[in-house]
């Protein structure tokens, strides 16, 4: 499976900014054969917990944006955003990693861990599933963000999942944290590990970008720097199954 991640900046608290300038990216992704485009956490608002109208509907505007590019392109198309359950009496939302598809489909992970330091458990609730998707015979498992420093839910998944998708809006102060725990989830799990971080400002914080596909060796095969752009790569569970028939390491774990 051919993938592709978008490496974006986020006008911040404007989903119609953010949908004009997504669209033109997707498409340029698609055409250039990605099955499945990944995009940043919270891709149509930036990290603005503390926003009281950031909530939106379960399947509002932002997940309809993902399912029309879908159909509009023939992929996949997934990122996070904030979305209150239909009937809901919390009222606070969730960060809804939204994975549609080109017929219609429509998945959901909700982000478990919510960011104390960020302020984001005073606004947003955590999710209490893990899940895994298939895509073209691929298992993608999707994590968000501040899920990334707690290894014990990708070691739950490990045995069933080839690649993690993990969106984010990581701030550039702790940019080593990021890139390292990407490769370290790569090598605990041997998986393939997709990083897809925003970059540009927000909320009084700088991102640095460096979206990375780590392979299930935790060799590095494509990486960005702190600039808008697309990686490529290719997604093979073939290799993820023979990384694992050859370094048994899954089998010792207790």
């Amino acid at each position: 499976m051919k993938l592709a991640a978008v490496q974006h900046d986020i006008v911040w608290s404007d989903r119609s900014a953010n949908f004009d300038r997504l669209a033109p990216k997707i498409a340029a992704a698609a055409a250039a054969g990605a099955e499945l485009v990944v995009l940043t956490e919270t891709f149509s608002t930036g990290f603005a917990v503390d926003d009281p109208d950031l909530g939106e509907p379960e399947g509002g505007p932002s997940a309809q944006f993902l399912a029309e590019q879908a159909a509009a392109h023939g992929v996949w198309v997934c990122g996070t955003c904030p979305e209150v359950p239909a009937g809901d009496l919390d009222g606070r939302p969730f960060n809804s990693f939204v994975f549609a598809g080109p017929g219609g489909e429509t998945q959901r992970y909700r982000k478990i861990h919510p960011f104390t330091y960020g302020g984001e458990t005073k606004h947003f609730r955590g999710g209490t599933e893990l899940v895994t998707f298939e895509v073209g015979g691929v298992r993608v498992s999707p994590l968000v963000c501040y899920d990334l420093r707690f290894a014990d839910e990708f070691w739950q998944l490990a045995t069933g999942t080839d690649v993690y998708i993990v969106p984010a809006n990581w701030p550039a102060q702790r940019r080593l944290h990021w890139q390292s725990l990407l490769q370290a989830r790569a090598i605990e799990n041997l998986a393939y590990v997709v990083g897809c971080n925003r970059v540009g400002s927000g909320g009084g914080l700088e991102y640095s970008g460096d979206s990375r596909v780590v392979d299930p060796t935790g060799e590095l095969l494509t990486t960005a720097a702190a600039d808008e752009t697309t990686l490529f790569a290719t997604i093979d569970p073939d290799r993820v199954a023979a990384v694992r028939d050859r370094f048994r390491f899954l089998d010792d774990r207790r």
